[in-house]
């Protein structure tokens, strides 16, 4: 991995870092609080550019076709308006993020930010050409919005420091970053981008 300088066609884009997929939450990702300080460096060093920052966000119906009453996989997790589906207190988001709210319908699951909402419009908008991804989980929503983004024709930054994976299956993270890279994603961790940080 290469130091890579920021440019105005980027945005930063954290997926899903909501109280219930925290330590002691409804459907917690191991070590999903761990994200959040990297993540806040990286919020950081994309406000001092000036550049987007755009949020996901589950925002489930109470009757989600996803949830395990309606014969779907998880427990019932992030319904709109609950204190599970608001994002975690100490992400430090700009007033001015974009927060996207994904999965919204009771009949349609969606694990990719892109499906189902207005995010490619958005990006376009702001000649948007890279996005550089973290959050959770890794294996579902992180992987989903990455390929769907790279399906949009954008260039992918997975920030390998600021992911963490359900891994409902021991490794089923690391075969999601594998898939990831092999699509085209290219893996930064924050150290890459320090050098520019310091210089720019």
């Amino acid at each position: 991995m290469s130091t890579t300088d920021l440019i105005d066609r980027d945005a930063l884009l954290v997926i899903d870092v909501q109280n219930d997929f925290l330590p002691g939450g409804k459907l917690a990702v191991p070590e999903g609080d761990h994200v959040i300080p990297i993540l806040n460096r990286y919020i950081s060093l994309f406000v001092s550019k000036r550049l987007p920052v755009y949020a996901t966000r589950d925002w489930h119906p109470a009757d989600h076709c996803s949830f395990q009453p309606q014969g779907g996989d998880w427990p019932p997790h992030c319904v709109a308006g609950s204190a599970g589906a608001r994002i975690a207190p100490t992400l430090a988001l700009p007033a001015a993020a974009s927060v996207i709210s994904r999965a919204v319908h009771r009949e349609k699951e969606s694990y990719s930010g892109f499906d189902g909402t207005d995010l490619a419009d958005r990006l376009r908008s702001q000649h948007i050409e890279r996005v550089f991804i973290g959050g959770l989980a890794t294996e579902y929503c992180v992987l989903n919005t990455v390929t769907d983004a790279l399906a949009q024709g954008l260039q992918v930054e997975l920030l390998l420091d600021a992911i963490r994976a359900l891994d409902r299956h021991p490794g089923d993270g690391q075969v999601a970053i594998d898939l990831m890279l092999e699509q085209g994603a290219h893996p930064l961790e924050y150290a890459d981008l320090a050098a520019c940080a310091l210089r720019c």
